[in-house]
């Protein structure tokens, strides 16, 4: 469904909503950097980081898909602009494979070691408690909100979004509103997760949404499991990880997936077939990734200067092209750096109002019980 168009004004008033929100969970305030964000000519201390950089000559990514938040511009662009080279490992990854992949490399600096990983809001815990990563403030530290980075710089928020459902209007003739119209025969053989609920962040988030729809909260989501474990024994279920090739080829037309990932779909099919991206009625859950280096990067410098990329004005409009909310959002609408036509595309504010944000130690404590009971309690094994 196209977004329409928003005022400026109502964009700014419900983003103050959200901002407030998540500043009632900020710690205590970090010291700023002294780098100011650039977008090119760099000069001081960045200059030495660019020269580093490029010595180092390569960064190594994992779990990027191109079509994920516009990442096939930022790659592209970071490239062009430093003349490194990327090497991308497993753009397909979970978030709990991103960080195996650290571990199994520690004693590597071969092509298969990864420089930084992009995970789950709730895996920032374990990179700092098994020392997987490295702390390194970006120079725009202070504008990405405290309760969503760690406060010596071990990861840190890049970009939110809700959970939607993506649906293949070529098949899906009646298309769902909410988590109830999903067990109904109509939907047989047609509803999927897009990844293993047992080890991608953004499927354990769909069993989470789908708790809050069902009588389940923010610290109970065995709700959601039997929900899925329902939708499985009615036949609705498949148990395939869905991407843009089984949407569109009708393999799985109903996907649970954040809103930026299915408008990206959107985007790219050009109508082939056409998809619709409805956020549901009920069990609306917002969810934060995150960034971090390796502890063991083979290319740290590349790695710092991908960062200072990402958190810059630059790298954030990317993300934002991508129909991602970058975490530094507000700062750039306060200095009204962000492009009109940027913001009109965006899907209407109103529709995340119901949106619930889990605190980590919530998303941790679901995260260990998804992985654990799915299994046992859906029985049906993701792949």
């Amino acid at each position: 469904m196209k977004a329409p168009m928003l005022s400026r004004l109502f964009r700014w008033v419900s983003l103050l909503v959200l901002v407030a929100f998540l500043a009632a969970c900020a710690g205590t305030p970090t010291a700023a950097p002294t780098q100011p964000p650039t977008t090119g000519g760099e000069s001081g201390p960045l200059a030495d980081l660019v020269a580093a950089a490029k010595k180092e000559g390569m960064l190594t990514t994992i779990a990027l898909p191109h079509d994920w938040c516009n990442y096939g511009e930022a790659i592209e662009t970071f490239k062009s602009k430093y003349g490194i080279q990327v090497n991308e490992l497993n753009p397909d990854a979970s978030s709990a494979e991103e960080i195996e992949a650290i571990k199994a490399n520690k004693e590597s600096k071969g092509p298969q070691a990864p420089d930084v990983i992009d995970v789950g809001y709730a895996f920032g815990p374990q990179l700092v408690d098994e020392q997987l990563a490295m702390p390194y403030k970006v120079s725009t530290w202070d504008t990405i909100p405290e309760n969503l980075k760690h406060p010596d710089g071990y990861w840190y928020g890049d970009y939110y979004g809700v959970m939607a459902f993506e649906v293949n209007k070529d098949v899906v003739k009646n298309v769902p509103q909410d988590w109830a119209d999903l067990l109904k025969p109509e939907y047989k053989n047609q509803v999927a997760l897009a990844g293993d609920p047992r080890l991608s962040a953004q499927a354990q988030m769909s069993v989470y949404a789908a708790a809050l729809a069902n009588g389940g909260s923010l610290d109970n989501v065995q709700p959601g499991l039997e929900y899925f474990k329902k939708l499985n024994e009615v036949g609705n279920f498949v148990p395939v990880i869905a991407k843009q090739s089984t949407i569109a080829k009708g393999e799985t037309p109903v996907v649970f997936r954040w809103d930026y990932n299915a408008l990206a779909d959107k985007k790219a099919l050009e109508g082939n077939p056409e998809i619709e991206v409805v956020i549901p009625q009920s069990g609306v859950i917002a969810g934060v990734y995150i960034q971090a280096i390796s502890a063991y990067a083979p290319h740290p410098n590349a790695a710092k200067l991908w960062m200072e990329f990402l958190y810059s004005d630059e790298g954030q409009l990317i993300w934002l092209k991508g129909g991602c909310h970058p975490i530094r959002f507000d700062d750039m609408l306060k200095r009204n750096v962000i492009p009109a036509d940027l913001l009109a595309e965006l899907p209407p504010a109103e529709l995340y109002a119901k949106a619930v944000f889990p605190t980590i130690e919530q998303l941790n404590a679901a995260k260990t019980y998804i992985a654990e009971n799915w299994d046992k309690v859906v029985g049906a094994e993701v792949k």
